[in-house]
């Protein structure tokens, strides 16, 4: 089984937490028993993640080896410049070691639920949208990558995992993925 979901801002990518007070989890949402995420969505970031009960799938969605791109719509502090696009381009030098190259290209502001609570909007700082693909997933890449070339996160929601696709899926909304299987058409 596959399931794709909408995880929302502020929730745990686990169905249990110890944090006192606990912290808004996957439990809340009805998913199905026995589904388990296959990688993982930060607790700020939103958009598309994958569960399973398959351990096999969830290893090849997982893996660094098969490589399945990740798309990503990315609201940054301040216009990127073409050479900042190209630096993410290219890859780059973060503490953890180089990155893979990526695609990145400006985007208009794509036509997104409300975030709760909203990014903060400041009338003086400009920002702009990005569509990153990456074919690694390491924690906190596209947020390091930005701040790396000078453009700072405010919104993250990953939209693409392979050939899934978030498309209509409204936040903390879930839809099996039957006779889907992951590939590098994305």
């Amino acid at each position: 089984m596959l399931i794709a979901f909408n995880k929302p801002f502020g929730v745990l990518c686990q169905f249990t937490d110890q944090s006192d007070p606990p912290r808004p989890t996957l439990a809340g949402y009805g998913l199905p028993p026995d589904v388990y995420p296959a990688g993982r969505l930060d607790f700020d970031s939103e958009g598309l993640l994958l569960l399973t009960n398959d351990g096999l799938l969830a290893h090849r969605l997982t893996d660094p080896r098969h490589k399945e791109p990740k798309t990503y719509w990315v609201q940054v502090e301040g216009v990127p410049t073409p050479p900042q696009l190209q630096q993410l381009r290219n890859g780059l030098v973060l503490k953890d070691g180089p990155t893979l190259p990526a695609l990145a290209e400006e985007i208009d502001a794509p036509d997104l639920w409300p975030r709760d609570p909203p990014v903060r909007f400041r009338k003086t700082v400009p920002d702009a949208w990005l569509e990153i693909t990456l074919r690694e997933g390491r924690n906190r890449q596209v947020r390091r990558m930005t701040a790396a070339v000078g453009l700072p996160t405010l919104r993250l929601v990953r939209v693409a995992m392979g050939s899934i696709r978030l498309n209509e899926l409204s936040p903390g909304k879930w839809r099996a993925e039957t006779g889907r299987t992951m590939n590098h058409s994305a």
